[in-house]
């Protein structure tokens, strides 16, 4: 347990508001909070995490000897992901504002070079958006809103039918806090719910299938939604074959990583027509590439990586720090600990 004469020196690495930044300040009296704006990228949205900046030579001094004293970091430092561990060896704890930094951590090398620091990701802050954003896709496919807005823009008047959701089955790759905020708000449309994951969830499906059972699942899906970490276990876990085993005209999403599928699959069962539509927040190579066929297929709405970004993110994100602060400072288990080893 850390003791109350103990004080601890917090950076924060991504620019956040300033009322922000004071509730962080007022958590506890051993905390000297470091808060540098002018040495932080200017957001280009709310909640951005990862603005550019160049720093003149003399604020790149100022920035690293912020580092060096830092015990806390509040996001990772996007201007030095491979020479952090030599610039902030202090570092005992790395708040990240992503769910699924096991990746970036392994690619970075942090879990070798910097084996006394804890990681906790921001698992549960993107939920509800992705839950809205997939409720989105959904109803935009299935109620025809992109023929709407064609017609509207052309001034054409033609009746015609859509269909609704509720009844229809909805499985669900990966059933972590996103997957289960998936579950929860379609089958509050009456849609019927059915999801595997590592992890049993029995509470937030209508029907569990353990994942050897994915192949079982598949068929039963009118619409298939991944929600899972990108791992060695679910690298390209959905390709051809699965795609396959989708019903004819099947809707596909995608809010988990891009790796976790097969793209070139994908693309030839929505060619095909296999494949009734896709909306895709994320991508084998981001930014997708101008050459990709994605962008042009009319029944595949592209998202860029942003249908997790919300402007009440930082504050969401805040709330899960400052509750962690307190944590770390009476010796209680941190919320969301990353596990490297099994990436998330």
């Amino acid at each position: 347990m850390h003791t109350d004469a103990a004080r601890y020196t917090v950076l924060i690495a991504s620019y956040l508001a300033p009322e922000l930044v004071e509730r962080i300040r007022q958590v506890d009296h051993r905390l000297e909070v470091l808060f540098e704006p002018d040495l932080l990228g200017t957001p280009r949205f709310p909640s951005d995490h990862t603005a550019p900046h160049t720093r003149k030579p003399a604020e790149e001094a100022r920035w690293r000897a912020l580092l060096a004293r830092a015990d806390i970091l509040f996001d990772f430092d996007a201007t030095h992901r491979q020479d952090l561990p030599d610039l902030a060896p202090r570092v005992q704890w790395i708040q990240a504002t992503s769910a699924g930094i096991g990746q970036s951590v392994k690619r970075w090398g942090y879990d070798t070079r910097m084996p006394k620091t804890v990681f906790t990701t921001a698992s549960g802050v993107h939920a509800r958006p992705l839950a809205e954003f997939v409720v989105m896709a959904l109803l935009m496919h299935y109620r025809g809103a992109l023929r709407i807005l064609r017609d509207q823009q052309q001034k054409h008047w033609e009746m015609y039918a859509t269909t609704d959701l509720e009844g229809r089955t909805l499985a669900i790759v990966g059933l972590g806090r996103i997957g289960s905020g998936i579950a929860r708000t379609c089958r509050a449309l009456g849609m019927t719910v059915i999801g595997t994951s590592v992890s049993p969830v029995l509470n937030v499906v209508d029907r569990f299938y353990a994942p050897e059972h994915l192949h079982a699942m598949l068929p039963q899906a009118e619409m298939l939604v991944l929600s899972v970490p990108h791992t060695p276990r679910t690298e390209k876990m959905i390709g051809a074959r699965e795609l396959a085993l989708l019903p004819r005209g099947a809707f596909f999403i995608n809010v988990g990583r891009g790796a976790v599928v097969d793209e070139p699959a994908l693309v030839e069962s929505l060619r095909s027509g296999h494949l009734g539509g896709a909306a895709l927040d994320v991508f084998a190579e981001e930014p997708l590439p101008p050459g990709s066929p994605l962008w042009e297929m009319p029944n595949v709405l592209v998202s860029p990586h942003s249908a997790s970004t919300s402007d009440r993110e930082n504050a969401r994100i805040v709330d899960l720090f400052c509750d962690n602060l307190r944590r770390f400072l009476s010796g209680a288990p941190l919320r969301n600990v990353l596990d490297v080893e099994r990436m998330y």
